[in-house]
């Protein structure tokens, strides 16, 4: 069994929470970051409750009004409550970045494993695919995408599907190829296992240390590029309280009324920052090389 192996075998449930203590005990950033992103979650979920006001609830008498008082975070330029729609904003960043991590990480996955472990016309057919779609830049496919397919939450999801599945699909090609080489998975082959057995029996548990890594760092790529979309007018439409929308309408009244720009650019950050850092911190927990 290969050392990859070894870390899935402490990952079953009966030994989970002594691995969470383990974690948050070793790895004090990223036990901060996963604290922010609990919060960030619990903040997305429980806003319809928690949010003061309603986030699309206009009031003309409140207009501009700077942090403080009533509203605590101010009010934009048709009087909505500033922290209401980035409460639910959040919602929408997380629930974006949740189905297009799951949507690319189940196709790359598959995309991945099969082309290392076939190999040949079907490798080759597959890694042209993804490389002629990773030579376009990021932004500009994930803009081409999403302007063809029209401003909605839907077409935004699809379309960061797109700029993300070449990456897990990328991975899990190299992953596979080094797996299909290891001596249970020539066993197991000599038992009479198929390919279906081998790919998803041995090749997807042993690569899952990798997969929740590049998912975690790619959950905050995600957030920056829905509110990149939905910043340039082609994203999350009005009036849903995306992040990048309410930066885009805010900048008009940046210098009257900073607080439309700062705030939601620093609920962006926070949680790109969270995601990133634990990214990191889960890649150096999981990583079998490394010396406790």
């Amino acid at each position: 069994m290969t050392d990859q192996a070894a870390v899935i075998d402490r990952i079953p449930a009966d030994t989970g929470w002594s691995e969470l203590r383990r974690f948050f005990k070793t790895q004090t950033v990223g036990a901060v970051s996963l604290t922010v992103i609990l919060l960030f979650i619990l903040v997305a979920v429980a806003a319809p409750l928690i949010a003061p006001y309603d986030p699309i609830s206009q009031d003309r008498a409140s207009f501009l009004t700077g942090p403080g008082g009533a509203h605590l975070l101010g009010t934009d330029d048709l009087g909505r409550d500033m922290l209401s729609r980035i409460m639910h904003g959040a919602q929408i960043s997380l629930y974006v970045g949740t189905l297009t991590v799951v949507l690319s990480l189940v196709i790359g996955s598959i995309i991945g494993v099969g082309a290392g472990y076939i190999g040949g016309a079907v490798d080759a057919t597959l890694q042209g695919i993804i490389d002629a779609v990773m030579s376009i830049p990021p932004l500009i496919l994930a803009l081409f995408v999403a302007s063809l397919l029209g401003p909605s939450i839907t077409n935004v999801i699809f379309a960061l599907s797109v700029l993300t599945v070449p990456r897990f699909a990328r991975m899990a090609r190299g992953e596979m190829q080094r797996i299909k080489s290891e001596d249970f998975v020539n066993a197991s082959v000599a038992l009479g296992a198929g390919r279906i057995r081998v790919m998803v029996r041995h090749g997807l548990p042993n690569m899952l240390p990798s997969l929740i890594v590049i998912s975690s760092l790619g959950y905050g790529q995600v957030i920056v590029a829905e509110a990149a979309l939905s910043f340039l007018g082609i994203g999350t439409p009005p009036p849903e309280p995306s992040w990048g929308l309410m930066l885009s309408q805010g900048t008009t009244y940046f210098q009257t009324a900073p607080w439309l720009v700062v705030f939601p650019g620093i609920a962006i950050s926070l949680a790109v920052l969270a995601f990133n850092l634990f990214g990191d911190a889960l890649r150096d927990f999981l990583d079998p090389k490394l010396v406790r």
